[in-house]
């Protein structure tokens, strides 16, 4: 039997990722800000319009069919989800053999923030505009199967915006089946076995809200309560307490279905 291979993406020569000062394109790059597994970022200067931007660019070892299919699919969801809290494209186009994504270029990530002094309200603020940006993913049946801190940018006026749809799944019918793909220690327990979920989401969104608001990221088996607890207690109110515990329970049958309900019961908890 043979042994079944993604198809390579054929080029002329074989492209490496730039360098600084080095011009790709229109955009001139000055620094690298992340790398991972599928792409890195970089910060670079637009010479046409005149501003800075940040370009993912995919990793050119991996530059198959199936693992380009990823950044037009993020390409594309991001388009369909204009909304101020999600992280909008400006350009996705294959340069000097790169497939590069440009986008507006925030002051740090959320994570970067969670380092620093942070006060309850301003940790509120951030919890609102994070189920902002989730309920209207899942309010167009998109699921968006890397919730994380590093995935909210945030701009000097402390606007969130949630970016990174390439491991997105569009909800056609419950259970049906998908990756396991997404960050270890936000990672719900059903999506590392293939099955995400809105649930996933909710749970992957309320281990960045606990973190938030207690400094510590709770580990598995998630039990209630989990480490920092006492001083998350310290600055919550018992209602808000209980909409926390719910949205990371174990079982996803015992969660919030998906984050429009969950931001629907915060509201709840916020107008009372």
């Amino acid at each position: 039997m043979g042994v079944a291979t993604r198809k390579r993406r054929k080029t002329t020569t074989d492209p490496t990722l730039p360098r600084a000062r080095q011009m790709l394109g229109k955009y001139r790059i000055e620094r690298r800000l992340a790398t991972g597994p599928r792409a890195t970022v970089f910060r670079a200067y637009d010479t046409i319009h005149g501003i800075r931007v940040a370009l993912k660019i995919a990793e050119p070892a991996l530059m198959s069919d199936e693992f380009l299919d990823e950044f037009r699919r993020e390409a594309r969801l991001a388009v369909r989800m204009e909304h101020p809290n999600i992280l909008p494209i400006q350009n996705a186009s294959f340069i000097d053999g790169l497939f590069v994504i440009a986008m507006p270029l925030g002051e740090e990530t959320l994570g970067d923030r969670m380092t620093r002094r942070m006060s309850t309200r301003r940790a509120l603020d951030f919890t609102a505009q994070a189920l902002d940006a989730v309920a209207h993913a899942h309010s167009r049946n998109i699921i968006h199967c890397d919730v994380k801190p590093e995935n909210f940018i945030l701009f000097d006026d402390n606007r969130l915006k949630l970016t990174d749809f390439g491991f997105s799944k569009v909800m056609i019918r419950p259970g049906q089946k998908g990756s396991g793909s997404g960050t270890v220690g936000y990672l719900a327990p059903e999506q590392a076995l293939g099955r995400p979920m809105f649930q996933s989401d909710v749970f992957s969104l309320g281990l960045v809200i606990y973190r938030l608001f207690s400094g510590t990221l709770p580990e598995w088996p998630y039990k209630w309560p989990p480490a920092g607890y006492p001083r998350i207690r310290a600055k919550l109110r018992p209602r808000m307490l209980s909409w926390l515990r719910k949205a990371i329970e174990f079982k996803p049958q015992d969660r919030f279905r998906n984050a429009v309900a969950m931001q629907r019961a915060f509201d709840e908890i916020h107008v009372k």
